[in-house]
């Protein structure tokens, strides 16, 4: 990737932010600054950077969570950025979807080079929607809604789940055992029946004929996926 890359840097502290800024601005990179999680999570679903630096102590919630809502509709490289240098930290931090890990303080050019590395993980233009559109359908993974006709449509917790799991991979058949490890647990990969309720209730809401889906098409015996619009 090019030096042209967008990095958004999430951290509290205006001094490590300038600091930040003006380190990878003299690398040639763009900057985008936000001072707490919210902020954050709204940068990154309107302007999709590259990479995202992300401090855990946040005043209005903690980084792990940041990086959990992330992680629903985006995979875009993280590179966490805290004074919080146990194991169990940073264990969470990479289990949660971080891809690495820096304590403060620390060295500028070593973290130059992460940021070198990570940015090398994801080719260009390969950044992702945070929404997803099928016709009228519009599924905002980002903020968490579901649009139809541009009027939102309630979903349980578990149908939009199921929704924004596919979502994540339109046009792809993802299995029913999957999605049902994925959403109901492990313990629950043979009750198919949950699966198929919580599915023809979301048609409903749709209005989606299943035998000529216009959203969500059966895989006879092997799954679900979303049509591509």
């Amino acid at each position: 990737m090019s030096q042209t890359a967008t990095i958004l840097v999430v951290d509290d502290e205006p001094q490590i932010r300038k600091f930040l800024r003006i380190s990878l601005v003299s690398q040639g990179y763009k900057v985008l600054e936000a001072a707490n999680g919210a902020e954050g999570l709204s940068q990154a679903a309107l302007n999709r950077p590259d990479l995202v630096v992300l401090d855990l102590g946040l005043p209005d919630m903690d980084g792990q969570q940041v990086l959990r809502e992330l992680r629903e509709w985006s995979q875009v490289p993280v590179l966490v950025l805290s004074v919080r240098a146990s194991e169990i930290q940073k264990v969470e931090a990479l289990d949660g979807g971080a891809n690495d890990y820096v304590t403060k303080p620390f060295g500028i050019q070593e973290f130059l080079a992460r940021v070198r590395a990570l940015l090398r993980l994801l080719p260009a233009g390969a950044a992702q929607e945070p929404a997803v559109s099928i016709g009228p359908l519009t599924i905002d993974l980002a903020l968490r809604r579901v649009l139809l006709d541009g009027a939102e449509v309630s979903l349980t917790r578990k149908e939009y789940a199921v929704v924004a799991q596919l979502a994540r991979y339109p046009g792809r058949v993802i299995t029913q055992q999957q999605l049902l490890k994925d959403i109901w647990g492990p313990t629950h990969v043979d009750d198919s029946h949950y699966l198929r309720i919580v599915v023809g209730h979301v048609r409903q809401k749709f209005g989606d004929d299943p035998t000529a889906p216009r959203f969500i098409v059966t895989e006879p015996g092997v799954g679900y996926r979303l049509a591509q619009g």
